[in-house]
């Protein structure tokens, strides 16, 4: 007698030294001892035969996916970004039967995707492993056996992180996005002349602080707590994020928390930039402390991507940075904070990262800083016994 995790109980016997488990679970313990005493008379009475091996089930991804999908708890952003790719990269895969697809088979699908959006591939390949690792798995709530003997979704970290170049790309001197080159200050100089005045704050505040999009164009008056000094002038300002805009769809615009503690947090704007910012928001900004800091032109709502990019291209191909995406202005401002000295727990705090990994992306840009270290480590050297190279 087993006692599963949903709280069902599996009936277990052997015959002759064999183990023979029931084709179901039951709800009390009082039923499963009932249920082998059967089987013990067939046993008795020479009637009793081995209970033929429940089919498996034949489901196709289609089916599986869906079904999937309706057993988690995913933000709208999410769940339009699932379906997005199941219709998508994933959608080649919807008539086999889970139990058709192979390794061998999902390698093929892999490399059929090309290299021209990584990132995409990739995300659509660790959906495509969590949905068939489930399937993996026996059922927690009614103890069905896992539809799949193992996860066929096993590529190797040699096949993930392979990169082709093609004859006509190499041909061009193109070469692969290996990681993104950070924007210069002479760059982001560039880029905040090349941009209408009142997205100017917007680029300096991606790049310095850091903030994500979303976080960014929502914003309000209140988020922003700048402290003015004795004589009049911005002494320190402060962002104070705790909310996020997402877009589902392109015409809905979803408000809500972060998705862990570590996305609340205060963010300390370097000095520099507040008086630019105080004058944005006299121009700029919605009226009142709910006003957004950055607004839409044409709604006055929050801003969407699309309408970011249509000024911003430009101001990026002025700065000869045509590979610079919005969300490298982030890894800029991460990059710039650790070459300041900045500790693995303060980049935490500063991009609102819960997981250490994330933020030690951005921390190997700090290995700039070793040529000034080793500078320094001379200095030390020369003021000691007259100079002398030690």
């Amino acid at each position: 007698m087993q006692r599963q995790r949903s709280g069902h109980y599996q009936a277990v016997y052997k015959v002759k030294g064999k183990r023979y488990i029931a084709p179901v679970t039951f709800f009390t313990k009082g039923d499963a001892n009932a249920w082998l005493s059967l089987r013990q008379a067939e046993i008795l009475e020479h009637r009793w035969k081995p209970a033929p091996p429940p089919e498996p089930e034949n489901v196709t991804f289609a089916d599986y996916s869906s079904r999937w999908l309706v057993g988690r708890e995913l933000s709208p952003k999410s769940l339009a970004e699932y379906h997005k790719m199941l219709n998508g990269r994933l959608a080649v895969l919807n008539t086999f039967t889970l139990d058709q697809i192979t390794p061998s088979l999902i390698k093929a699908w892999w490399e059929d995707q090309g290299d021209k959006y990584p990132y995409a591939r990739r995300r659509c390949y660790e959906l495509l492993r969590a949905i068939l690792a489930t399937a993996s798995r026996p059922d927690e709530d009614t103890d069905a056996p896992a539809l799949l003997a193992a996860n066929p979704a096993r590529l190797s970290s040699k096949t993930l992180n392979r990169r082709r170049i093609s004859i006509d790309s190499t041909s061009r001197g193109a070469q692969p996005r290996t990681r993104v080159q950070p924007a210069t200050l002479q760059e982001l100089a560039a880029i905040m002349d090349a941009m209408p005045e009142r997205y100017r704050a917007m680029v300096l505040l991606a790049a310095w602080c850091a903030p994500r999009f979303g976080e960014l164009t929502e914003l309000r008056r209140r988020d922003l707590i700048i402290t003015i000094g004795a004589d009049g002038l911005p002494s320190s300002g402060m962002l104070h994020i705790v909310r996020a805009v997402t877009w589902p769809d392109p015409d809905t615009a979803i408000v809500k928390e972060p998705k862990t503690a570590a996305g609340v947090r205060d963010v300390a704007i370097p000095p520099h930039l507040l008086p630019m910012l105080l004058d944005h928001v006299d121009k700029w900004a919605a009226p009142g402390p709910n006003g957004l800091v950055f607004p839409s032109v044409e709604s006055g709502g929050h801003m969407k991507h699309g309408a970011l990019y249509k000024v911003y291209r430009r101001g990026r191909k002025v700065a000869g940075r045509e590979d610079l995406r919005w969300h490298d202005l982030r890894h800029t401002g991460a990059t710039m904070a650790a070459q300041a000295g900045a500790t693995l727990a303060e980049l935490m705090n500063r991009l609102g990262h819960s997981n250490v990994n994330a933020a030690l992306i951005y921390q190997h840009a700090a290995a700039g800083r070793d040529a000034e270290i080793a500078r320094r480590l001379s200095v030390m050297a020369a003021g000691v016994e007259g100079g002398r190279t030690l």
